[in-house]
């Protein structure tokens, strides 16, 4: 347990570093600066590669709403779930202190013109509603999921479940950005939370609760699936015309 918490550790404050830190460092960079793909291609190589480097030791998770979702999908035990979020957790703030060092050095930085962190209405990109922001969180958090959960399934080429998985959160990414700065991670978002504080602290119940329930809902579909897929499978039994 302790080598598969220290990965959750090291691939969770690998994605908020080189996730967030391209939203802060590079996104807006005069004249070569990576914009909103570029943000979102770097949290979805993050995880690809972590999936890699660390994925093999503790299944790469790195977010407490996947770990929920594998729970609710049977793929994950429950006696596991606290360690695994508690790790995930410290390896985002890590990862947002070390960013936090880096930022700060540039003169005129100001941690609270937001520090990649995630909010709705006056602090949403866009300016999107609650409302919106929390549709959003759930059904992209539920798709990562359902991608997660089919890449990993025995009858798929699982040594590709990596690439799909980075390259489904960087789609989240896409679309998801102007609304919410996109969680779909409550660790990615309590990470850069603790050091803007004030609001982004009083907002990040939401992307802790809509994650959570994309992934569980997520979870609980493939779950059904799944049983479904087997009794369809299963010979009828002697005497069982059906």
């Amino acid at each position: 347990m302790v080598s598969k918490l220290i990965a959750e550790f090291i691939g969770t404050f690998w994605l908020v570093l080189g996730g967030c830190g391209s939203a802060v460092l590079a996104a807006t960079f005069p004249e070569v600066g990576i914009g909103l793909t570029g943000v979102s291609l770097a949290f979805g190589l993050t995880v690809l590669t972590m999936a890699y480097a660390v994925g093999p030791i503790s299944g790469g998770h790195f977010n407490p709403a996947v770990s929920c979702g594998l729970w609710a999908a049977g793929r994950f035990p429950a006696s596991s779930l606290a360690p695994y979020i508690v790790a995930q957790v410290a390896g985002a703030v890590a990862g947002a202190a070390i960013l936090f060092v880096i930022a700060s050095g540039k003169a005129g930085f100001d941690v609270s013109a937001g520090f990649a962190a995630n909010g709705y209405g006056e602090h949403s990109p866009g300016k999107y509603s609650l409302a919106s922001a929390l549709v959003t969180e759930v059904v992209m958090t539920f798709g990562f999921l359902v991608v997660i959960l089919g890449a990993i399934h025995r009858r798929a080429p699982v040594e590709f479940a990596g690439i799909a998985i980075g390259l489904a959160l960087t789609l989240i990414h896409l679309v998801s950005i102007p609304v919410t700065n996109t969680s779909v991670n409550p660790a990615r978002s309590t990470g850069s939370a603790v050091f803007v504080g004030d609001w982004a602290l009083g907002q990040l119940w939401l992307f802790w609760v809509a994650p959570i329930a994309g992934a569980l809902l997520a979870g609980w579909v493939s779950r059904t699936l799944r049983k479904r897929l087997h009794a369809e499978l299963e010979p009828p039994v002697d005497g069982d015309q059906s």
